[in-house]
């Protein structure tokens, strides 16, 4: 075994963990479907000039770290050079020790750069050079990330306003990996936002409709749903604090939108109704499109008020919610079944203690008319790390079926952040080798595999209809 920290049997602690990691996961090529990646960049296979524009800029997970230690914000968001700001988080990295940042760190050198040297202070300046010196050519555009990871498709997520010119560039050029997108409405849906008018007022021009009623924003999203899905468009994707799902009457509503565009008070109340009503319009629609619907549940975001004013949202001031989640998705995802328009649907929770709520609550509009219809996602945000992923595949194996689990995906900005795909899949090789060595599974080798493999890349293969 290589003296590297990361070496081949990372994480895999026996030879059954081993054999299915090399055997029936490690070559399996990535599908990516859920990303936050920049089409633009995809599309023009940028190159980068450094390697904090590529791994620092935007990553709100090594922000939040650099801040814990007490680094200013100037090497962080601030005006410092992006060499400074790079040698700020190499003093970091060391600092990370058991937090999932030390990992990936690693692993990401290891496999974009061949660098197994670990980052810290007196390594940082050398690191920071070799791998700026590499982004800078070809070998190292957009593009060329993605083939080096063997990403067979990622799906970037884009707001109903989107005109999609990147991801048609991109399909004219037949780079090798796919790209697809996701339909991403939260902003005409949380009608307490500031500056919700406004963006009604986008969202009509670019629908060519003049949006005062509430069927007039009804038919804006079907628009954008009908040009999405013209350009390959099959899966939407939603940030929510929790499932919206109230008692209301189309009068109500139609006078709860129209208070709204007059610029009147709409109460709180009065926005979970309308915010029900959307939502559920939307997922009708999604069923009737035979797309993924996706709901990514339980962040209580923008906590510091004096940063958000300063920075914006998604800069690193958001953390976990205890939000209610069980009884108004039920009756959401009941509603929508009673009528046969139940899409299929992914789950993610942000709060660990909700994982037996949604593994039980998938099982109940799993109908048999799909295979894995409703699933439970995998581990999210502050839960992609080897105890959340762990905790989130023991609750789905405990109630319901991990064999008809479909995996992975980054939820990433980053384009060195596709190692996450290898660290799942030892995690998940690892669980069940260590359960073959102490006989909790059967030394079914070519079976357990068949499984890992699907997990992996087949059932994501099967379920999505890119």
């Amino acid at each position: 075994m290589s003296n590297n920290f990361i070496h081949d049997n990372f994480l895999l602690e026996n030879k059954y963990a081993e054999e299915l990691y090399h055997q029936y996961s490690a070559k399996q090529p990535i599908i990516d479907y859920h990303n936050h990646l920049s089409p633009k960049l995809i599309a023009e296979d940028h190159i980068f000039g450094n390697i904090t524009e590529v791994w620092i800029k935007g990553d709100h997970y090594k922000w939040r770290a650099m801040r814990t230690l007490g680094i200013s914000e100037n090497f962080i968001t601030g005006n410092a050079s992006d060499k400074d700001k790079f040698l700020q988080w190499g003093k970091t990295v060391p600092y990370t020790l058991r937090n999932p940042l030390y990992h990936w760190t690693h692993l990401e050198l290891a496999r974009y750069f061949d660098i197994y040297e670990l980052l810290n202070e007196k390594s940082a300046e050398k690191i920071y050079e070799e791998t700026s010196a590499k982004l800078q050519t070809p070998e190292f555009s957009t593009q060329n990330l993605l083939k080096k990871v063997n990403a067979e498709l990622v799906c970037t997520t884009e707001d109903p306003i989107d005109n999609l010119e990147y991801h048609q560039q991109y399909k004219t050029q037949n780079a090798g990996v796919k790209m697809s997108t996701a339909f991403r409405p939260d902003k005409a849906i949380l009608i307490e936002n500031e500056g919700y008018n406004e963006y009604i007022n986008t969202l009509g021009k670019v629908a060519g409709v003049e949006i005062r009623t509430f069927q007039d924003l009804k038919d804006a999203l079907r628009q954008r749903i009908v040009y999405f899905n013209d350009h390959g468009c099959r899966l939407c994707d939603h940030g929510l604090d929790q499932i919206y799902f109230e008692n209301f009457t189309e009068n109500e509503i139609g006078e709860i939108f129209k208070n709204k565009r007059e610029n009147k008070t709409v109460s709180h109340q009065e926005a979970l109704k309308f915010q029900s009503a959307i939502l559920l319009y939307l997922a009708e629609t999604y069923h009737e499109f035979g797309w993924v619907q996706q709901f990514h549940l339980g962040a209580l975001r923008n906590n510091n008020a004096r940063m958000l004013k300063v920075l914006g949202p998604d800069t690193g001031w958001d953390s976990i919610g205890d939000f209610s989640q069980a009884e108004k998705l039920s009756k959401f995802l009941n509603a929508l079944d009673s009528k046969d328009k139940l899409a299929k649907t992914i789950l993610y929770n942000l709060n660990p203690a909700d994982n037996e709520v949604l593994a039980t609550m998938i099982g109940n509009f799993n109908d048999g008319s799909v295979k894995g219809k409703v699933q439970f996602g995998s581990g999210w945000w502050f839960l992609d790390q080897k105890d959340g992923m762990t905790k989130q595949m023991n609750a789905l194996s405990n109630m319901g079926l991990i064999s008809c689990f479909i995996g992975m995906l980054t939820d990433s900005r980053s384009f060195l952040s596709f190692p996450r795909h290898e660290y799942f899949r030892r995690v998940l090789c690892n669980l069940l080798g260590k359960e073959i060595e102490s006989g909790e599974l059967p030394n079914e080798m070519e079976w357990i595999g068949k499984m890992v493999a699907d997990i992996s890349y087949n059932n994501a293969k099967e379920y999505f209809s890119f």
